[in-house]
């Protein structure tokens, strides 16, 4: 297939996996993280689809004005150096190095336990939701997914994680999950009331344990005994994926005012440039000239959900 031609001049290009066909952004963490980021630092975008990795071998990577740049926490540094964004900026050094130790926990071992869980014990579910065309696309997936198993599980055998039990591997996704579930407590975000670059890379990750592994331990976990972490991910999909809707029957994440509007929606669309609806500033003012609403024509601000919630399900139990 003939490559299109991308003039990336002035225009932040994002290269990633194609959209899964169950309605969620991306089978990747890194891949809903960067482009989570991009929302959050309020950045335009657009998503390109081809399935090409980066010089490197990686996925997600961007171009900048004709600069190719891959590895998520490389892009964030060069798109904060180029165009002046930081999330960081309320941090104080204290905080910025627990962000930090937080990302390496998440991405270098949390990560591995839930790349198992996704493609080699929960292949069959995950291969239902690989999104391919054509006459042969159940072949294809078939070997797709199979293809990426194998690597998983010799990627994880080097990096060390892979050598132990499948039990062992668990309790070490446990203990990361119930971490992040301290850590978080009954803040609104990781670092407290204000979002930071480390809240798109935990939601990108936890993303996968809510919606793209169903009846998995990490699933009755988050969903289960760690329902603030659940809250977490309500709570960011809300704010800064208003088109992103899941159909769930389950309502406890729900507020009241969005759970009727919620019960209709329409698919998850690929925005050919892509910004987020909504800006504030430190003390909650618009400081965007865009619509301030989302698809239920609340708040994007105000239809955050609220740790209350979590509080009076607790006493409910």
């Amino acid at each position: 297939r003939k490559e299109q031609e991308l003039d990336s001049k002035d225009a932040i290009i994002l290269h990633q996996f194609s959209r899964p066909n169950n309605g969620v952004p991306s089978l990747s963490p890194f891949c809903l993280k960067m482009e989570t980021y991009l929302r959050m630092a309020d950045l335009p975008y657009q998503n390109y689809f081809d399935g090409k990795l980066s010089p490197q071998g990686k996925m997600p990577w961007i171009e900048y004005n004709h600069k190719k740049v891959s590895g998520t926490e490389f892009i964030i540094d060069f798109l904060e150096e180029k165009l002046g964004v930081n999330l960081n900026k309320h941090l104080g050094p204290h905080e910025r190095a627990v962000s930090r130790a937080v990302t390496k926990m998440v991405e270098e071992h949390f990560y591995w336990t839930l790349a198992y869980c996704q493609w080699v014990e929960n292949l069959h579910e995950t291969q239902k939701m690989v999104s391919l065309f054509g006459p042969f696309s159940d072949l294809l997936k078939w070997i797709l997914c199979h293809l990426t198993k194998g690597i998983v599980k010799r990627e994880m055998y080097g990096h060390g994680i892979g050598r132990f039990s499948e039990e062992e591997m668990y309790t070490l996704m446990e203990k990361d999950m119930r971490t992040l579930a301290g850590l978080l407590g009954d803040k609104k975000y990781i670092m407290g009331p204000n979002v930071s670059t480390v809240d798109a890379t935990v939601f990108g990750h936890l993303a996968q344990a809510m919606w793209t592994l169903p009846g998995t331990r990490p699933e009755r976990l988050i969903k289960g005994e760690l329902i603030n972490l659940a809250m977490y991910c309500e709570r960011i999909r809300r704010k800064f994926w208003p088109e992103w809707h899941h159909d769930d029957d389950n309502t406890l994440y729900e507020s009241e005012e969005s759970s009727e509007a919620s019960k209709t929606y329409s698919p998850l669309q690929d925005f050919s440039f892509y910004s987020r609806t909504e800006t504030f500033d430190e003390e909650g003012n618009s400081i965007s000239q865009t619509p301030d609403t989302d698809y239920t024509g609340n708040s994007l601000f105000d239809s955050d959900v609220d740790m209350d919630d979590y509080r009076d399900h607790e006493q409910c139990k």
